[in-house]
């Protein structure tokens, strides 16, 4: 990403809507894997640290974080997030079968070769522990996010289970996210294509009032995703496991 979408990122991870409604979908999901505290677990694409903030409150105290811009390191060293490495998702900086835990979300749309990012994931991974990953989802919400955050492509979730098959991880949880938003952001980013709205993140675009409102809503649609498993999303999770 650039400069500018990280320091955005870093000024609204904490309470942006988006931001807070995925540590509750994550947290709950991570809770249930039942992990030890003293899991050895990596963030993969750490950026400006959500996840590390979503780890250390769940109580975890072997976490590390990987990213490939010192501009993301340097934001989560300012906010103490703990360690985190310069790396790359397809050239890990781990031995093999050495982790208990990943977390990849919204990572693997940045890199060229896809199938070799989850070979490299596969690679890190204990056997049967688990991989938590999140895609954007369907092409036809591509929009200025896409653009800022240098995506390659946005999934749906057969291709996604088709390359995860591919790479030897069994899905053992999926589903699209963030559905109730999904036709208004379809329009909205159709609009501001159109007029050519100048901000550098839609995480820009927002109010402390309408924080608070899709605040809520995320937070319902996050709650009630995993068991509707509706047919759309903006955004698409699995849980994997290594086979």
């Amino acid at each position: 990403m650039d400069a500018a979408t990280y320091a955005a990122e870093a000024t609204i991870e904490m309470d942006h809507w988006w931001f807070v409604g995925r540590r509750l979908l994550f947290s709950d999901i991570i809770k249930g894997l039942h992990l030890r505290p003293d899991a050895q677990i990596l963030d993969v694409g750490t950026s400006t640290g959500t996840n590390l903030r979503l780890l250390r409150n769940l109580g975890f105290t072997r976490v590390t974080g990987v990213d490939q811009s010192p501009i993301a390191i340097r934001f989560c060293a300012d906010k103490g997030f703990g360690q985190v490495k310069l790396g790359d998702v397809c050239a890990l900086p781990f031995p093999d079968q050495s982790l208990d835990l990943i977390l990849a979300t919204d990572i693997i749309e940045h890199v060229e070769d896809d199938l070799a990012a989850l070979r490299e994931l596969r690679r890190v991974l204990k056997p049967g522990q688990p991989l938590l990953l999140t895609v954007p989802a369907f092409p036809i919400l591509w929009g200025l996010q896409d653009q800022v955050s240098h995506h390659k492509r946005r999934y749906r979730l057969v291709q996604l289970l088709e390359k995860l098959d591919h790479a030897k991880l069994s899905p053992q949880q999926r589903f699209y996210f963030n559905y109730l938003l999904f036709f208004p952001i379809l329009v909205a980013r159709q609009l501001m294509r159109i007029l050519r709205v100048p901000v550098e993140s839609e995480g820009q675009i927002n109010t402390r009032w309408l924080n608070r409102a899709l605040t809520r809503l995320f937070q319902f649609d996050v709650e009630t995703a995993p068991r509707v498993r509706p047919l759309i999303g903006v955004s698409a999770l699995v849980v994997a496991r290594r086979i």
